[in-house]
């Protein structure tokens, strides 16, 4: 199944502020995203009938299996390259927000490298 890049980014969002919050409501994303309530819901129930996110009787939201593997995979993504824009002089802000441009188009090939690259240093 194809997932688009807005909906990698919303797993994304739900991952990261699991990491910071421990729970995670759709008024959190639409904070941070800087989205209107009503379309987070409408995301929200999408990624919930393509099965990779769940809606907890509390409102909570919980990535399921195949959400939180897409999750994990553009986080790490957006670390890393956030990471390598800041240690060449970035801006951090700068490099956050690109990172986000490129953590979906990069070539498993290219990351792969980049990553590599980081670890030797």
């Amino acid at each position: 199944m194809q997932i688009y890049e807005s909906a990698e980014d919303y797993l994304e969002s739900i991952l990261k502020i699991q990491e910071e919050k421990g729970v995670v409501h759709s008024i959190d994303i639409a904070e941070e995203k800087g989205f209107s309530k009503a379309s987070v819901s409408i995301a929200m129930k999408k990624l919930r009938e393509n099965g990779y996110i769940s809606m907890e009787k509390d409102g909570s939201l919980k990535l399921l299996p195949p959400g939180l593997e897409i999750a994990k995979r553009v986080y790490e993504r957006h670390k890393i390259l956030s990471q390598f824009f800041i240690e060449i002089g970035v801006n951090p802000d700068t490099a956050d927000k690109d990172a986000c441009k490129v953590e979906h188009d990069l070539s498993v090939e290219t990351f792969t490298k980049l990553k590599e690259y980081l670890n030797k240093k």
